[in-house]
């Protein structure tokens, strides 16, 4: 126990030290540090349903082959068929089907959203990495893949809100109910 003194007062006098510095901080777990505004500004880049936060650029369905191919093939497989990852096309039972396919084409209500969620989210191992460009080109690929543009498309801002996704009124929407003028 002898031993074991010298360490507690040492630790109760660190615990004080730390706790003395502190004294004019703000409240909370002391963890980190605040985010900078250009830290802020990197993460703050949603685009929503109605094509609010669409980014300029574009990209072509050619160009996202390319791309899938280096960047999502592994995982999502030729075609976006599934890997390791699910699929993303190839769907041959809709979401009413006995072994309902949950694809881009049977399942996801907006193409802007898919654009958000390429650019923010894949690929896995890289998240956030896509340029506006690629994401708008991984996302015209991608919808190519499920029949819903041509090939010789070329997404932006724009183009992305021409179009209509084949479950566009499968979901309730509550961001439209919660944004609607009553």
């Amino acid at each position: 126990m002898k031993h074991l003194l010298p360490a507690l007062i040492l630790s109760a006098s660190i615990a004080a030290g730390i706790e003395l510095s502190r004294a004019d901080a703000p409240p909370g777990p002391h963890l980190g540090r605040a985010a900078s505004a250009g830290e802020i500004a990197r993460f703050d880049i949603n685009v929503f349903p109605d094509g609010t936060g669409l980014p300029p650029g574009s990209g072509s369905v050619a160009q996202g082959k390319l791309i899938y191919d280096k960047q999502c093939l592994a995982c999502h497989g030729e075609g976006g068929t599934g890997a390791s990852a699910d699929p993303l096309a190839g769907a041959e039972m809709g979401l009413t089907g006995e072994w309902p396919d949950q694809t881009i084409g049977t399942y996801w209500p907006y193409a802007t959203t898919l654009f958000d969620f390429n650019r923010r989210s894949m690929p896995m191992d890289k998240p956030g990495q896509l340029t506006d460009d690629d994401a708008y080109a991984i996302t015209a690929y991608l919808l190519y893949l499920n029949g819903i543009i041509d090939g010789g498309t070329t997404l932006n801002a724009e183009t992305l809100m021409q179009g209509k996704m084949p479950n566009r009124d499968g979901f309730i929407n509550m961001w439209e109910q919660e944004t609607q003028k009553k």
